[in-house]
């Protein structure tokens, strides 16, 4: 049985994809996970029997290797609502009022602004 890792699954539509060593990634639905496991995370390690399917391999059997680990998030609720807060202001001052004037905000301030962005959103997605 090969191994591979998972490339993604989604929960709600259930299935995803799993990397096949040298060769083609396979599809895994929820129907062949196996019992208590409802879903599998990115990167996760799985050994899977697989066969061809119509559409491409598609897994048969699927034994977890890797227990998922859960992200802790960076940050406290009261630390990221208070960093939502200040770029919620520098939006309302720097950037909004520029890019009403038709322009885009300085390199500077847009790398700023995306940077922060970017860190509410992974403690978001956590």
């Amino acid at each position: 049985m090969p191994i591979g890792k998972v490339k993604w699954y989604d929960a709600d539509k259930g299935f995803g994809f799993v990397s096949n060593p040298g060769d083609e990634d396979v599809y895994v639905g929820r129907n062949v996970l196996p019992k208590g496991v409802d879903e599998l995370h990115q990167g996760q390690r799985i050994e899977f029997d697989f066969a061809a399917g119509r559409r491409g391999p598609q897994a048969l059997r699927v034994k977890v290797l890797d227990v998922p680990r859960r992200r802790t998030p960076a940050r406290k609720p009261e630390e990221l609502a208070s960093m939502l807060s200040d770029v919620m202001t520098l939006l309302e001052t720097q950037v909004q009022p520029v890019l009403s004037q038709g322009r885009y905000p300085e390199r500077k301030t847009g790398r700023q602004v995306a940077e922060i962005l970017r860190a509410i959103a992974k403690d978001l997605d956590s």
